[in-house]
Order: C-alpha cells, then sequence, then structure tokens
C-alpha cells in the first residue's frame, strides 16, 4: 500500500477514490487475517461510510486534509462510541463504550477511515501479543514468530500492508518494539503531548499514545493529527505544537549541526550480536551523514526494568480495580455475597499477566512495603531521568538498539516472563522517563528478521527525532523492504 502522501495525491488528482483504497484495504485483510490475526474486529461498513464522506467532499470541490480517506488501524485499548472496545480482555468482552477518545475522534475529523480494532496483550499488559484472551497474532516476517506487543496487532497490520498507519500505545515500549519486530517506524511522542482520554488505563504515568507507520513521514502526518492540548485530560500539555512535517529533511548537513549520543549501557553483554552489528553499522551511517557523534553514559539505565515492574504493576492495581462486574463489563453471576461476585468476575475474567502484575503491585503498595518497593522505584525513576538530562546536555539524540533480539518464536518465553519482561529492556527507561523516542528499521538478522535502531530525544523535541531518523532513513532501503506474506 502506498505512502500517506501517495494516496492524497491520488485522491486529489482524483485518480482513485477514498471508497477504491478502502475496499482495498479491507480486501487485504479478508485475505491475510487467517494467517496473521491482528484484527479482533474489522468495521468494514463504517470505513465505507467514512471513505464515501470523503469521497463526496472531493466531488464537491472541498479541500481534504492529509489523512482524509487514509485507511487507519486503531489498538483495541482506545474507547470508540458504539464499537466494542475489549482492550484482548475477556472481562470487557461485551463492553461497548458511550463515548469517544480524544485521538479516534481527532482521527474521525480529520477524513481518517477506521478499518478496525487490533488486538493486544490484555490490558497492554505483555511483549508478544500471546496474552490476548482472544487470538495470538503473528509476525508477518516469520508466522510462527511473535510480533512484539502490546501494540502488535498495529505493528503487524502494517507491517503486511493491511492499513498503511495505525494508532498503539506505549507503557514500557509497546509501540517501538513491535515496530521493531516488525520493521516498520514506531513512535513513543513525549508524555502528555497526545491525550490519553478515552484511552483504557494500564499505567497513567507512563501511557502514551503514539503513531505506527511505514515510513518515518507518515509517522509526522500522523503525530501532527492527534497531538495536542485536550481539557479532558489532566495530564496533557498546554503546548504549541509545531508542524512536523517540516522536519522531515533528507540531509543532516553541514556537518555536525546535529550531535548523537550512543548510550554505552545499551551494548555488550545480553545483546544478540546481529542486532548489534546493525545498530553499529547505522551509527556509523549517521556520522557519514553529517553527524557527531560520541558516546554517553546513563549508568541507571539497567535499573530502569525492575523499576518499571513496581511502578507500572502498582499503578495497573489501583486502575483495574474497577473492573468488578458491577459497573460495566462481564459480572459472574457466581458468589455468596457482593466480595465473592467480585473474585468469581476477576477469576474468570483476567489473563495469568494481569492477574500476575495486579498481585505484584498491590503488594507493592501494601503496608509495610511501600517505602521499601514503591517508594524506592520512584526515587530510581527520578535517577534515570537525572541520567537523562545530562546526557541531552551533550547531545541532541541518543540511539540503542530498540530491543536486545529480534522477534523470538511463539510460545518460546511464555513460561518464563523475567525473560519476556527483558524484551523491553532498552524501551522502558523512556517512559519512566516521559520522553520521545522512535524504533525505524535498521537491518535484518541471518534468519531475514527485522531489527530496529530506537532514537531518543529530550522533552517536546520530536522535531530532532523526526530530522535524523528521516535522514537516516532516506539514505537506506529497510523501509521499503516488505513480507512475503
Amino acid at each position: 500500500m502506498a505512502s500517506i502522501r501517495e494516496l492524497h495525491k491520488q485522491l486529489i488528482k482524483k485518480e482513485r477514490s477514498a471508497v477504491e483504497i478502502t475496499k482495498e484495504a479491507l480486501e487485504r485483510i479478508e485475505k491475510l487475517e487467517p494467517k496473521l490475526h491482528s484484527f479482533l474486529l474489522v468495521t468494514a461498513d463504517r470505513a465505507l461510510e467514512q471513505a464515501r464522506q470523503v469521497d463526496a467532499k472531493i466531488a464537491a470541490g472541498e479541500e481534504i486534509g492529509m489523512l482524509a480517506g487514509i485507511p487507519i488501524a486503531i489498538k483495541d485499548n482506545l474507547c470508540t462510541q458504539g464499537i466494542p472496545t475489549t482492550c484482548g480482555s475477556r472481562i470487557l468482552e461485551n463492553y461497548i463504550p458511550p463515548y469517544e477518545s480524544t485521538v479516534t475522534q481527532k482521527l474521525a475529523e480529520a477524513g481518517a477511515v477506521m478499518v478496525g480494532k487490533t488486538n493486544l496483550d490484555e490490558f497492554a499488559m505483555g511483549g508478544s501479543t500471546e496474552n490476548s484472551a482472544f487470538q495470538r497474532t503473528a509476525n508477518p516476517w516469520d508466522l510462527t514468530r511473535v510480533p512484539g506487543g502490546s501494540s502488535g496487532g498495529s505493528a503487524a497490520a502494517v507491517a503486511s500492508q493491511e492499513c498503511p498507519i495505525a494508532i498503539g500505545s506505549d507503557t514500557g515500549g509497546s509501540i517501538r518494539q513491535p515496530a521493531a519486530f516488525c520493521g516498520v517506524v514506531g513512535m513513543k511522542p513525549t508524555y502528555g503531548l497526545v491525550s490519553r482520554y478515552g484511552l483504557v488505563a494500564y499505567a497513567s504515568s507512563l501511557d502514551q499514545i503514539g503513531p505506527i507507520g511505514t515510513s518515518v513521514e507518515d509517522s509526522a502526518i500522523l503525530l501532527h493529527e492527534i497531538a495536542g492540548y485536550d481539557p479532558k485530560d489532566a495530564t496533557s500539555l498546554k503546548v504549541q505544537i509545531p508542524d512536523y512535517r517540516k522536519y522531515v529533511k533528507p540531509s543532516l548537513k553541514p556537518k555536525g549541526q546535529r550531535r548523537i549520543g550512543i548510550i554505552k549501557e545499551t551494548f555488550g553483554h545480553g545483546i544478540d550480536p546481529a542486532v548489534e552489528r546493525a545498530v553499529t553499522a547505522s551509527i556509523e551511517l549517521l556520522q557519514e551523514l553529517g553527524a557527531e557523534i560520541q558516546v554517553v553514559s546513563c549508568p541507571r539505565f539497567r535499573y530502569g526494568l525492575p523499576a518499571y515492574y513496581i511502578i507500572a504493576p502498582s499503578e495497573a492495581s489501583a486502575n483495574l480495580a474497577r473492573y468488578d462486574g458491577v459497573k460495566y463489563g462481564v459480572r459472574s453471576e457466581e458468589g455468596e455475597n457482593l466480595l465473592g461476585m467480585y473474585g468469581k468476575t476477576r477469576a474468570q475474567g483476567f489473563g495469568a499477566e494481569v492477574k500476575r502484575r495486579i498481585a505484584i503491585g498491590t503488594y507493592a503498595l501494601s503496608a509495610g512495603y511501600y517505602d521499601a518497593y514503591y517508594l524506592k522505584a520512584q526515587k530510581v525513576r527520578t535517577l534515570i531521568r537525572e541520567d537523562f538530562e545530562r546526557a541531552f546536555a551533550q547531545v541532541d539524540v541518543l540511539v540503542c538498539p530498540t530491543a536486545p533480539t529480534t522477534a523470538v518464536k511463539a510460545g518460546e518465553k511464555t513460561d518464563d516472563p523475567l525473560s519476556m519482561y527483558l524484551l523491553d529492556l532498552m524501551t522502558i527507561p523512556v517512559n519512566l522517563a516521559g520522553l520521545p523516542a522512535m524504533s525505524l528499521p535498521c537491518g535484518f538478522d541471518e534468519g531475514g528478521m527485522p531489527i530496529g535502531m530506537q532514537m531518543i530525544a529530550n522533552v517536546l523535541r520530536e522535531d530532532l527525532l523526526f530530522e535524523v531518523a528521516y535522514a537516516y532513513e532516506q539514505a537506506t532501503d529497510w523501509h521499503n523492504r516488505l513480507p512475503e506474506i
């Protein structure tokens, strides 16, 4: 499928209609879904109606925005009014939101065509999309491997060209890690840049919605539409939103204008040699393109993982307490009294990983353990943020692998949660610090699986990410390679 810019040109020149583009996407979804399982719900009728509205505007001579008529997939933890939002969980299997999330509302107003809701790890808790209560999504490059998680459905849908763009959410790497595993571009914006209103909460101080696309420019176009202040979100930033499309420049010249830092703690032990070689070669290319390269240290980087797995489950424990079978969602009719009904509902409705994280979080917040675990983890979070601040005093953008390995085999880590958690080793510190970061394709391993390189910028410096990432992307052809599915 073509890029947003190419599709937009075809529409305004009337070479193709929005309905034709949408039908092409729906036909490909119908063809590939038996293998991929990217979507939990395909909204074909709604998509075609949205496409017809765009065609009517074009026929009437009205101007349309860049996203008008463009098929898009939405991760199924964003509320869509009148359309099921399950979060990949049995406990919300019959939940139909009475309101629209801010992001999906903005997309609808921009004329984007929602083709469906994508699969995810239950309540966005997981790194492989194997924790979904409904189905396992496959990686388009190798159907025996995972697409990453928790936004695995969105990443797989874009990589397989079921749609050109998708929306994901990122709590500890859930956009960037699946983007790396599926060979696409995934971006986590600065915390608060994109409204979380209508995003079903996992860990409220970490969650952030972001774009997934096949190119840096597509991600810039999508972020430009969804970013901005929202009074419905108390954590929303009241800042001026630049036109990110202006920063997609093909060059980093003049030489030395951009300083790029290599986080030394992200290389060496535990990193797949193929991943390290690909990212190292990419850094050398950035130097050839005109960037000044230097090694920087973030000594507390490795403590991000243990800190995250105290903070995030603690917030999840509080957020998921609302699922009691009374207000919405599935209710167990068993139980001798109200507390018994609560217990049965949650036992039947939540999956194993969600229960595990609720238990961890409840323990960390309990009397006698709060200071020893949760408070200490928050102090470590501050130290990690300070390390990043010192690094950004020296450089503009930081670079490291997105994940320690390429996509693993399905089932390989399901019985070893700690090993699964390590897949987010490189991405988690970014969420703890609230920074923007992007994963983009930078090579393949010996088995033909994509490798992702992560770029990190300081708060609200998405412009630097787009500038450096686009210059790299235009000097390579990794983003042009497609899986044979």
